[in-house]
């Protein structure tokens, strides 16, 4: 079960979006907005959301126009750039659904960077 029948408008990145919490705007285009993190995990530690109302990356996989999902993933490329860790490296995060952990209902990536960061998973 997802889609836009299910999206919380009131969720936080939501909110964000339309102005109603502030938030450090790093980078915005027409799909995505880049913020960071407020308990960063690694030098750099930026969110970036699409503007679409989409749960997770299941959801906009499956929803999301070839538009929105080409300006989003270019919009996180350079938000890479932007903190400057497009040569050294970086880690991209997409939570989706209660075993991953996902603490907003809306999808985005956590872009970490800026040091090395070790193994994905410390235990399995």
């Amino acid at each position: 079960m997802t889609g836009a029948a299910m999206y919380d408008t009131n969720n936080i990145f939501a909110k964000i979006l339309r102005g109603e919490i502030p938030a450090q705007r790093l980078y915005e285009d027409d799909y995505a907005l880049a913020f960071p993190d407020i308990r960063p995990a690694a030098p750099a530690h930026v969110l970036v959301i699409p503007k679409g109302t989409y749960i997770s990356i299941a959801d906009f996989g499956a929803r999301a126009s070839a538009e929105e999902i080409t300006g989003f993933f270019r919009a996180v490329s350079h938000v890479a750039g932007l903190m400057g860790v497009t040569e050294s490296g970086f880690r991209l995060i997409s939570n989706a659904g209660p075993d991953s952990h996902q603490e907003v209902p809306h999808f985005h990536v956590h872009l970490l960077g800026g040091r090395a960061l070790g193994p994905l998973l410390a235990s399995v």
